[in-house]
């Protein structure tokens, strides 16, 4: 599947049903969702960047992708209580009238992970992660179903390079939690146009190689927001933790 997929999200260069499409990206930072950024800018979207993290770094990336997006909207940090999460999803679907794509960046960097952790911490720290994601995913679902808009939502996790054990581990806990909340989300909205998917790490020996690279994700998202796109729900894309 991953392997047709990308062969044909890379035989079509361009999407020019994207312009002017409502699109959300979360959990922007340094090191994740630049390139995802530019590439929804230059197809003359209108773009919210949630930032990870505040700084001037963050502010280049909003000053790179507004010079392509139809219109740009940023904000910072999200406090992670369930309260802020869902305020900011509420105030996300209503910056434009609505939304056509959510795409969630989740970081998978586990800070202080070694022999002493627990798998309830473990699952704490999946569950804090995903709180983001979860409430998002459901308020834009409703959204979109509410205003009879078909929309794509993505949750995107890439591990960083050479991670430790502890931090492997970590991500194949996130990527079980992420495979069974994106099929449980696919098959609830199925038949409302309403696409879920996900892009996670890949923590095993798979016959064919992930995903390389944030350039190869971009590519992807962009595919499964446009009208390709439309027959694809409840898939779990892998991304190669080696190369990510």
């Amino acid at each position: 599947m991953l392997m047709s997929v990308v062969e044909e999200a890379q035989s079509v260069h361009r999407h020019p049903e994207l312009a002017g499409k409502r699109v959300l990206i979360t959990g922007v930072s340094h090191s994740a969702g630049v390139d995802l950024a530019r590439a929804f800018a230059e197809h003359k979207v209108r773009l919210i960047l949630q930032f990870a993290e505040a700084g001037e770094s963050m502010d280049a990336v909003a000053e790179i992708a507004a010079q392509s997006a139809l219109e740009i909207q940023s904000y910072g940090p999200v406090p992670s209580s369930s309260e802020a999460s869902v305020a900011f999803a509420r105030m996300a679907v209503q910056c434009y009238g609505g939304l056509d794509a959510v795409i969630n960046l989740i970081p998978l960097t586990a800070p202080a992970i070694g022999a002493a952790t627990g798998v309830d911490d473990l699952e704490r720290l999946v569950a804090s992660r995903l709180r983001l994601p979860l409430h998002l995913s459901q308020i834009a679902a409703n959204r979109m179903a509410m205003m009879m808009t078909e929309g794509l939502i993505l949750n995107v996790a890439a591990v960083q390079a050479k991670a430790a054990n502890g931090r492997l581990a970590f991500a194949s806990m996130m990527k079980a939690a992420l495979t069974s909340m994106t099929r449980a989300q696919a098959e609830e909205w199925s038949g409302k146009g309403i696409r879920f998917n996900a892009i996670a790490p890949q923590t095993t020996l798979a016959n064919e190689p992930g995903l390389n690279g944030e350039a190869n994700v971009a590519m992807l998202a962009l595919y499964l927001a446009s009208s390709h796109g439309r027959k694809l729900s409840g898939h779990v894309f892998e991304a190669d933790c080696a190369r990510c």
